[in-house]
């Protein structure tokens, strides 16, 4: 079964080469305490059976400078695929935008509405900032995905943006933070509706469902009911949640209901492969 991971990190030990530069201006912690380069995210990959890897950009490390993600998808195109940050608030936003996808061979783009924590502040108003207008028109006439790092409470603001560009896709990141407990919608606005939103299952989605009501296994079925297989996806968040990387899918594995083999087909990697135009014969 083609497997792709979607939510991976890297840091290089080459801090001349790609020297820090943080939003926020302070470095996440994980990346000091457990910095992982490429040649250990691939080791990873291989113990954990992982066919190809979608690489987000650290931006708390290295801010808007995608440089390292992009020299590691030159050498290992047939394993990894890239997921810039550029900021969505400058006036050459689209410039950038053309210069990490079209000369540096990105396959989608991230922003933080918000990220859970005041180390990195909302750029503007939120995502319908005006200023932002040229980005969103942008990726939705390129239906370049967006992974989205924000809030339930967003979701309004982002069904908005959906009605307006018809061709905007998006990835939850962590899966929106969804409301817990089952008593109300898991959204502040239903999401499901375009079909054009997707789930991304991490970590710190489950780890939180966890901490919260005692099991991620509930949110994960309602995630699941809500969206379709065919929207959902998983992501390690390695190195930036601890521990192994087979260890850290085992966790987001242990909590899937019982699924038809094509439903969990879907899940593993194929609805990454369809979003990143992958083959699924990549890797091993």
């Amino acid at each position: 079964m083609f497997s792709v991971d979607t939510h991976t990190h890297i840091i290089s030990p080459d801090t001349a080469a790609y020297p820090a530069a943080p939003l926020g201006g302070h470095r996440s912690t994980w990346s000091q305490e457990r910095p992982t380069d490429i040649d250990g995210l691939l080791r990873e990959a291989d113990a954990a059976g992982v066919d190809h890897l979608v690489v987000v950009q650290a931006s708390t490390v290295y801010g808007f400078d995608n440089s390292y993600v992009a020299d590691q998808l030159a050498r290992h195109r047939d394993r990894l695929s890239g997921v810039c940050s550029v900021d969505f608030l400058s006036p050459k936003a689209v410039d950038d935008l053309h210069h990490w996808v079209d000369e540096r061979g990105f396959s989608g783009v991230r922003i933080r509405a918000a990220d859970g924590t005041t180390a990195v502040p909302t750029p503007g108003r939120g995502l319908d900032d005006e200023r932002m207008t040229p980005v969103w028109q942008f990726l939705s006439d390129r239906r370049i995905p967006v992974c989205i790092q924000m809030h339930a409470q967003h979701a309004t603001i982002l069904s908005g943006l959906l009605r307006q560009y018809p061709g905007l896709t998006v990835i939850l990141d962590h899966a929106g933070r969804p409301r817990l407990g089952g008593g109300e919608p898991l959204y502040a606005s239903p999401l499901n509706e375009t079909g054009r939103v997707f789930v991304k299952l991490t970590p710190p989605a489950i780890l939180r469902a966890q901490r919260e009501t005692g099991s991620a296994a509930p949110l994960v079925r309602a995630l699941v009911a809500e969206f379709g297989a065919a929207n959902v996806m998983w992501g390690s968040n390695f190195p930036a949640s601890e521990g192994a990387l087979s260890e850290l899918a085992g966790l987001i594995e242990a909590q899937l209901p019982t699924l038809a083999p094509a439903d969990l087909a879907l899940i593993t990697g194929g609805t990454a492969a369809s979003l990143y135009g992958l083959s699924g014969t990549e890797g091993r």
